[in-house]
């Protein structure tokens, strides 16, 4: 395969800034006045479009996916056909995770139907988690992509190959999902359940 390193450089310069002024909203600036189908799909995508332009044919929402969550009882159902901060607040948790976790895992360690004092506490911590969690993943491709971005202090662990960058990248994304896999299901467990002695 053969990559310009020049042209990867820059995609990946462009995405670091991307990512660095990401956020997910504040609680606050999601919208409580009941909005329909097609307005929540404008507001997710808005909030959920850091897909590559070649890639964003795939939307990340559509309206069978939240109505398949509704029927699930994984966000509640809409109010009048309309919905609201809650609804909003549970989708942009889910399918920003739904990047690495399935449903059913996901489902494992998203408190769904809760009430709203405590979605919004969870959507406040996890909003943070997912800023701080860009920004370190940004650094890491600093580090990793030293050769490519032509940096001068480079680590044992920069290359200068994207071949190698993606392969890295690839497996750093498996670890990571096997990680939250496997603390997801130690929820409710202990040292003294059978199987979880070290």
């Amino acid at each position: 395969m053969a990559y310009d390193n020049k042209l990867v450089a820059a995609k990946l310069r462009r995405w670091e800034k991307y990512l660095e002024n990401y956020r997910l909203p504040k609680w606050e600036e999601i919208p409580d006045l009941g909005l329909y189908m097609d307005q929540v799909l404008t507001f997710l995508t808005q909030y959920l479009d850091y897909l590559p332009p070649e890639l964003k044919d795939e939307q990340c929402v559509t309206a069978a996916v939240i109505n398949n969550y509704v029927r699930r009882h994984i966000i509640p159902k809409p109010r009048q056909k309309k919905y609201y901060r809650t609804h909003l607040a549970s989708l942009l948790i889910i399918s920003s995770l739904r990047q690495s976790l399935s449903l059913t895992t996901i489902r494992l360690s998203y408190p769904s139907l809760a009430n709203e004092e405590e979605l919004h506490d969870f959507y406040t911590h996890y909003s943070a988690r997912h800023q701080m969690a860009s920004r370190h993943f940004v650094d890491q491709i600093r580090v990793l992509a030293g050769g490519i971005l032509e940096h001068d202090n480079l680590t044992d662990e920069a290359t200068d190959d994207t071949v190698e960058l993606i392969a890295e990248s690839a497996i750093i994304g498996g670890l990571s999902k096997l990680l939250a896999e496997k603390l997801i299901l130690l929820n409710g467990k202990t040292m003294n359940d059978p199987g979880m002695e070290l």
